[in-house]
Formats: C-alpha cells, sequence, structure tokens
C-alpha cells in the first residue's frame, strides 16, 4: 500500500549525488528524525529545486515514503543561514560538525528538540565571535538532551561533592581522587564549573573569568560526545586542525 505523502521541517545534513541528473538528500526533519531521500533532476543546471538543497538552509519539503528511499517532491525555503558562515572557514568547521553531530544523535532522540536546537544553533553561527564555544554549547546541551552529559560537580562514580580535577568520559565525567580511572584527564577544578556556564548559556561569563579554559572545555566536550557516540566525527578533527 502506497503511504501518504507529508509535508515537514527540515535541515539538509549531506548530500550525495546519483545517476545522471538526481541527488540523494540526508534531511533533518523537526518530526520524523533523519530521512533519506532522492531529489530528481536537480543537478540539472536550470533546476531551482536543487539549490535549494544546501547546507545551512531550513526548508519546508514535501517527502513521498518509499521502500529505502523518500522522494523529496518539493522544497521551500523557510531560513537561509549560510551567509556569515560559508565565508568563515571556522565558523563553518563548527556549524559542519553541528550538522553531523546532530545526525549522529537523531537516531537516538524524539521530537523535535533537535531539530530546533540545532536550527537555532546556526542561526547563531551567522555572527558568531567565538565559533567552537558555541560548539561547545551545543554539544553539552545536545548530551543533556539525549541523556549522558557529563557530570561536572559530584563524582559520576560515587557522588561524592565536588569540584574535581578529574576527568574520564568512560566514567561519566567528573571524578574523584578515589573513582578516577588510570587515563583520566588532570584539569584545573574551575574547568568544569566553565562547562556547566556554558551548558547554561553563559558563554560570556566564561569568555570574561576564564579565557583560558576555552580550549580544555572543548577537549573535553569533544572526548565525551566521541566516546559515547562510539567514533570519531570527521568534522571535529578537521576543526581541531584549523
Amino acid at each position: 500500500m502506497r503511504r501518504e505523502s507529508y509535508r515537514d521541517r527540515a535541515l539538509v545534513v549531506r548530500t550525495h549525488d546519483f545517476g545522471e541528473a538526481d541527488r540523494i538528500v540526508v534531511l533533518l526533519t523537526r518530526d520524523h528524525g533523519i530521512v533519506r531521500g532522492v531529489a530528481k533532476g536537480v543537478r540539472r543546471s536550470k533546476s531551482r529545486f536543487g539549490s535549494r538543497l544546501q547546507l545551512f538552509v531550513e526548508l519546508d519539503v514535501q517527502l513521498y515514503p518509499g521502500r529505502n528511499l523518500s522522494t523529496i517532491s518539493g522544497a521551500d525555503t523557510v531560513g537561509y543561514y549560510a551567509s556569515g558562515i560559508i565565508d568563515d572557514f571556522k565558523r563553518y568547521s563548527a556549524a559542519s560538525a553541528i550538522l553531523e553531530i546532530a545526525s549522529s544523535i537523531a537516531p537516538m532522540e524524539q521530537g523535535p528538540y533537535l531539530f530546533d536546537a540545532t536550527t537555532a544553533a546556526l542561526q547563531r553561527m551567522q555572527n558568531a565571535e567565538h565559533p567552537v564555544l558555541l560548539l561547545d554549547e551545543y554539544m553539552l546541551r545536545a548530551m543533556d538532551h539525549a541523556g549522558w552529559a557529563p557530570s561536572l560537580f559530584d563524582c559520576a562514580q560515587c557522588g561524592r561533592p565536588g569540584p574535581h580535577t578529574a576527568f574520564h568520559p568512560g566514567a561519566g565525567g567528573a571524578v574523584c581522587l578515589y573513582c578516577r580511572p588510570q587515563g583520566s584527564a588532570k584539569i584545573p577544578a574551575e574547568t568544569l564549573h566553565m562547562m556547566w556556564l556554558l551548558a547554561h548559556g553563559q558563554g560570556g561569563r566564561v569568555l570574561a573569568e576564564h579565557p583560558g579554559l576555552t580550549g580544555a572545555i572543548h577537549r573535553l566536550t569533544t572526548a565525551h560526545l566521541q566516546w559515547h557516540l562510539e567514533r570519531k566525527l570527521p568534522t571535529l578533527e578537521v576543526l581541531d586542525q584549523v
């Protein structure tokens, strides 16, 4: 039985050329999670439709479900966030990482939160003076929503109150002197408090009080994310080389 078509808000996560004129498009949708679809004929030079199916564009899409791929039959632009991103390599790298992280977490997440958070982060990224810090805030909030945010005060193993000066993603974040596994990162006590502030939207305080800790914050946040995803993300590796 043919399933009914539907409309949804969407962000393009990645694309692949398919055949002579078609394109496979991976979408992060608001209400249907990750959707893989084919946009037919969009690689022809006169296709306006194809020009909308780009990174950093919020879309209203019409989708027909198929056995393996949906068919994308229409797409209207809702928001264009590429301005300020595509002409700045650090913003572009951070925004690309946000999309890859969203597509990795989406299979574990229910509801519109991840789409809304990703769209908001891309909007802010257009004018971000500290794109990596914005990325770290996004990662911390996305992990919290997914249910595996790092412990940033109490020891993740025994619950002993902090502040603590060691962190291990496999142990769950902050670890005390008695519980820390071999290979734990040694960090200044202020680091985890700054991560807590960042997770609660207070990046300005981080920059004002401890700007020298932003590198450590990024390393710990990235390590925790990739530990729980059980793989390294190429976009984060590129960003670390910028």
